[in-house]
Parts: C-alpha cells; sequence; structure tokens
C-alpha cells in the first residue's frame, strides 16, 4: 500500500544558517560555525558546480567533505539526502534526513519528507527506532496535531497508515481467536501492533511467535527492543538486555549484529548471562561464552558446571568438550577426562583433535581443508547477497575472507574499496582502490584508479601540482612562458603551507628599441621578462566562496646574470565558473572569471590587477557521471 508520492526533491534552506539556536547560544555557536565554514567552503563550492552540472557523484563528494567539516549543519545534509535521492540510493538518503531532522526539528518540510520516504521503504533493515513505518506514523501524528501549514497533509498520511493498521489487528485478533495459533499469525500480529506503537501487545505476540521458532533470531531482536522500549524487567530494562543478550550470541548473523547494536556498550555482567540463560536455556554459545568468563574471572568450579551441562546437552558442542576434558586431565582426573577426549578426536574438527592429540602425545594428523578457491566463491558469493541486502558491514567481513583466501582477486579489492565508502571509511577505500588499481584488467585498473585518485585528491597529505602557459605575443613577436611546480601540505586548519619553484621567461630576452630623444634617436635596451627561476615557500588559505588569500617569500634567480634577487609576494584571488567545466567530466558550454590582486616587492612594491573572463564549450564524449565515491562496482 503506498499512501502519498513523495515529493518532488528539491535544495531548501541556505547552506550558511544558524537555526534553532537561542539568543544565549548565538555567540559561541556563531564562532564555532564560522570556522566550519571555512574549512568547508571549498567543499561546498564544488558540490553545487558539480550539482549544477549534474556531477552526483562529485556533488555528493564534495557535500560529505563539507559534512566532515561542520556536521551539525542541517541545511547541508538535506541538501546531501536529495542528491541521494537523484540516483536512487534511498538508504542513505534516509540517514541524512533523518539527522536533519533532528538537527532541526522546526523543519517540518524535512520531517515529512523523510516521513514519507520512511514509510516507503519498509524493506529497510530495523534499527533501535523500529520499523520505519512506525516512525512515519509518529511523525505525521506530531505534525498533524501542530499549526503547521502541513497540518493537513500529516493529517491524512496518518489515517492512511493508521486505518489499515488497526483493521489488521483486529484481523489477526480474530484469526487467532479461531485457532490460528501459528507463528506467522502472532508475528504479523506483533508487527503491526509495534507500528501502531500498542507495544504491550506487541512484545506479548513476538514472545508467543519466538515461542514457537526459538531459532529464528531476528524474532528475539524484536521482542528486545520493544522490551527497551516499555524498560520492562527489575531493575528496568533488564528484560530486554537479556532477550538482545540471547540473540546476540548464536543464530542468524544479521539478527546478532542488529542485537549488538541495541546492547549497552560495555562487556555483559554475569548476572546478565545468567538472566539471558534462563529465557533461552538452550543457547549454546551463550552458556559457552559464560562458561568462558567465568574461567577468566578464576571461579573454576562454576566454569566446569556450566561445561558439564553443554557437554550433556549439546554433544556436538565438541569445544565446550575439549575445554572440559583439559580442566579434568590437568587435575589428576584422567579417567573422567578420556571419554571427552575420545568424542573430540572421533569428531569432525581436525584442529580440535590434534590439540587433543597433542596433549595426549599421540601423532598428528595432516589437516583437509577447502581449496582457497572454494572459500574465496563461497564468501563472494555471500557479500554479493549482503549488498543487495544493505548489509554493508557483513558484505566487509565476507569481501575480508574472500581476499585472505585469493589475494590476488582485483574485483575483491574492487568491491572492498567501494563498500568501505559506502561506509563512510575513506582510508581503507582508499587502500583497497590502490591495490585494485593495479590489477592487469583494464577495466578493474581504470574504474579503480579513478575512484583512488578522487578519493585521495582532497585527502592526501602531500599534494603536488604543476602548470606551464606557453603563450606568443604578435606585439612583442615572442615566446613566453611562465610556469610553476607546488607542493602543498593538507593541514585541516584552513591554512595550507607549501614551497614553489616558479620559471618566467622567453626566447628573445631583450629588445632593443629606438627612442626619441630631441633630435636625435637613442637605442635603449628593455627586458621583455623576468628570465628567472623563483623558489619560494608560503601560506595558502582554504578556498572560501572562490576567495583564496596567499603570500610567500624566496628568492629569485636570473638563470642569465646569474643575480640573486630577494623576492616577497602575496596577494588575494577571487575565481567562480559555472557550467560544465573540465571537473564535471561532461562536455558543454562553460563560464568561468578570475580577478587577482598581486604585490611583488621586486618592481618597486608595486601591487598588480588583472581579470580575466572565459567562456567556450567542453569537448569530448558524451559520458555518464563519474563514479567517484558512492556507487558499489
Amino acid at each position: 500500500m503506498r499512501i502519498v508520492t513523495l515529493r518532488t526533491v528539491r535544495r531548501t534552506g541556505a547552506p550558511y544558517g544558524l537555526r534553532g539556536a537561542g539568543p544565549s547560544a548565538r555567540g559561541p555557536l556563531v564562532a564555532l560555525f564560522l570556522a566550519a565554514s571555512l574549512l568547508s567552503a571549498q567543499s561546498l563550492d564544488h558540490a553545487y558546480e558539480a550539482l549544477r552540472a549534474r556531477d552526483y557523484p562529485a556533488a555528493i563528494a564534495g557535500f560529505r567533505q563539507a559534512i566532515e567539516a561542520a556536521p551539525a549543519n542541517a541545511a547541508i545534509r538535506k541538501d546531501l539526502a536529495y542528491t541521494y535521492l537523484k540516483i536512487g540510493e534511498n538508504s542513505l538518503a534516509l540517514d541524512q534526513l533523518r539527522e536533519a531532522m533532528h538537527l532541526d526539528p522546526s523543519d517540518t518540510p524535512v520531517a515529512l519528507d523523510y516521513a514519507f520516504l520512511c514509510y516507503e521503504s519498509k524493506d529497510q533493515p530495523r534499527s533501535g527506532a523500529g520499523p520505519c513505518p512506525a516512525e512515519s506514523r509518529r511523525i505525521f501524528d506530531r505534525i498533524r496535531k501542530s499549526t503547521s501549514p502541513s497540518a493537513a497533509t500529516a493529517e491524512q498520511a496518518f489515517q492512511n497508515i493508521d486505518a489499515p493498521l488497526a483493521a489488521g489487528i483486529q484481523r489477526w485478533k480474530n484469526a487467532i481467536a479461531m485457532g490460528a495459533d501459528d507463528f506467522s499469525a502472532h508475528y504479523e500480529l506483533a508487527s503491526l501492533a509495534e507500528q501502531r506503537d500498542d507495544l504491550p501487545l506487541a512484545a506479548e505476540h513476538y514472545e508467543k511467535a519466538w515461542r514457537l521458532l526459538p531459532d529464528r533470531r531476528s524474532v528475539l531482536v524484536d521482542l528486545g527492543r520493544v522490551w527497551k522500549a516499555l524498560d520492562r524487567g527489575t531493575p528496568p530494562g533488564s528484560d530486554a538486555t537479556a532477550a538482545l543478550l540471547a540473540a546476540s550470541r548464536g543464530g542468524e548473523p544479521r539478527a546478532a549484529e542488529m542485537a549488538r547494536e541495541l546492547l549497552p556498550g560495555r562487556y555483559p555482567y554475569i548476572s546478565e548471562f545468567r538472566h539471558a540463560l534462563e529465557f533461552d536455556p538452550h543457547n549454546v554459545e551463550l552458556r559457552r561464552e559464560l562458561a568462558y568468563l567465568l574461567l577468566r574471572m578464576g571461579r573454576q568450579p562454576a566454569a566446569e558446571l556450566e561445561f558439564r551441562i553443554l557437554t550433556e546437552a549439546a554433544p556436538e558442542d565438541l569445544l565446550s568438550a575439549t575445554q572440559l576434558a583439559f580442566l579434568l586431565h590437568a587435575r589428576g582426573e584422567q579417567a573422567a577426562a578420556k571419554p571427552l577426549f575420545d568424542r573430540v578426536v572421533a569428531g569432525k574438527d581436525e584442529d580440535l583433535a590434534n590439540r587433543v592429540r597433542a596433549v595426549l602425545h599421540q601423532p598428528q594428523v595432516l589437516q583437509s581443508r577447502a581449496a582457497p578457491q572454494e572459500v574465496a566463491v563461497s564468501a563472494k558469493t555471500m557479500a554479493e547477497r549482503s549488498i543487495k541486502a544493505g548489509y554493508m558491514k557483513d558484505a566487509v567481513k565476507y569481501l575480508q575472507t574472500a581476499a585472505e583466501a585469493d589475494p590476488t582477486d582485483s574485483e575483491v579489492m574492487l568491491r572492498l574499496g567501494w563498500t568501505y565508502n559506502l561506509l563512510h571509511q575513506d582510508v581503507p577505500a582508499i587502500h583497497w582502490f590502490g591495490l585494485a588499481r593495479k590489477s592487469s584488467d583494464p577495466r578493474i585498473a581504470a574504474e579503480a584508479q579513478k575512484a583512488w585518485r578522487n578519493l585521495r585528491s582532497p585527502t592526501a597529505r602531500f599534494r603536488t601540482t604543476g602548470w606551464l602557459f606557453p603563450i606568443f605575443s604578435t606585439r612583442w613577436h615572442d615566446l613566453f612562458g611562465y610556469g610553476q611546480i607546488k607542493t602543498e601540505l593538507r593541514t585541516g586548519l584552513g591554512i595550507r603551507p607549501y614551497i614553489s619553484a616558479r620559471i618566467v621567461g622567453d626566447t628573445r630576452q631583450i629588445e632593443h628599441a629606438s627612442v626619441q630623444s630631441g633630435t636625435s634617436n637613442i637605442i635603449e635596451s628593455r627586458f621583455l621578462s623576468e628570465d628567472s627561476v623563483i623558489l619560494s615557500a608560503g601560506l595558502a588559505t582554504t578556498p572560501w566562496h572562490g576567495i583564496t588569500a596567499w603570500a610567500e617569500a624566496g628568492r629569485a634567480i636570473d638563470y642569465l646574470s646569474h643575480q640573486k634577487l630577494q623576492d616577497y609576494r602575496g596577494g588575494v584571488s577571487l575565481a567562480y565558473g559555472t557550467g560544465h567545466t573540465l571537473r564535471g567530466e561532461s562536455p558543454g558550454w562553460f563560464g568561468s572569471t578570475a580577478t587577482d590582486a598581486v604585490f611583488l616587492s621586486r618592481f618597486g612594491n608595486d601591487i598588480l590587477v588583472y581579470n580575466q573572463e572565459r567562456f567556450g564549450y567542453t569537448a569530448g564524449p558524451q559520458t555518464s557521471a563519474s563514479r567517484s565515491t558512492e556507487s558499489p562496482a
């Protein structure tokens, strides 16, 4: 059922504004905001320029860099979210809209957009907030009760969600009353009740559904989440911790990961392990972890008791059998340890069996392992499924397994780069792209090279650039050359130290001109250029709205006379471009303007001001936007 179509994606709000800050808080906030704006201005300029050129990956990269410098700026997050929507990345857009909504709760249009998109994203993995449609319903309910102009829209959307939920709950209640006491009936009723915020009803039927299918650990996560919202247990919340702790040990990997995200950041207490085992007594992994915890704490009798329970209730748990046998053997109870040792030696775990043989001084048995190619293929398959389902953290684990099994697989390296990039972990992404760009496959190498360059360029500590402008002048009948090689240090503080070597020269070097002086002509020699190499060190600011200030000190060496002079320079430049520039990676018309004011100590401490306007057409084949930092391979 679709309730309301998400409205047209648009850019809203100015990227530079403090919204929702009280008068007493604005002083320090303004100072912090201005500092963050200076750091993020260049990234924002590039982002909006790329957005106008419809180079969405480059725009996304710019917005993300700006957010790193100003994470509390809700407007930038909105623009990033709407850009994600343009390329179909609804899940990533949802995350940014959620952050923008929390940063600026008074922004009703963003809250509505988030609620509409959240409802449409029913297939997204559940989080601590519960099912996405339930969160949509709460937002619509809040807005419809406000004085916002969007209250009528929110009212209609709320009714479109709430009425079917109420009808569905009643339908499943009737089915259960008529004897449909199965997993599906209880689970569907619990899910609908949670979406309608009827948490006691949801908890009751999640628990019944899980009791019918205890291996379905994802239901245990649902139950723990609802109990956490209800703060159930003594002390409050202890029942939720028990359910989530049980779900986080053993069972479905995805359910375990979701449960760990909802658990406290600390390691569980012994009492919490015992409470979880009361709730889920057949959880082998949970009981084994408790036994090892007790063993590390020096409580060997209690640990042995847990290991004995495991060896009796789960004969296939060879790890627990091995540990218990080692404890008994060390205490001199060889007769009690022997049956456990025999069980492990006869089992399928060859590594454990060899450890037992080493203790018993028996000959080792060579282990047969799966071929690395088989491991790699299996891991790649699981990684592909995880990526399609949106489980990027799981995908990283499987891809790392595949890379370890086959270190030469450049396709896996490229996949790891894209996956880390989607998780906003650019350092490991750069590492894997760097490995993949050395691939013998031209397609993989080219794609990895582009991604590596786009990621590394704005984040590299040192950056070296070089350029040369050869110019022929018909007025002087001379060929001039002006070039520079510069290495900058990226500090992240808005100022970049650099060293440079600049060359200024021409081919004629000297012009002899006739100058009228009274009744006679005098031949005068004129130097057409500096004919120098200028070595210098300086500081430059990070561009802010296209404005850059710089200053440097150095020495100019005339390569004809070998004369050395002190050289001090500085200035301010303003540059702006629009249209299909080279950065846009697509052909089209462009325009740019640049104005520079430069102080030169060697020319009588003079200041030169010059301006250049350019427009033209960027040629080249029509290509899709470069997939620089966001799209997986």
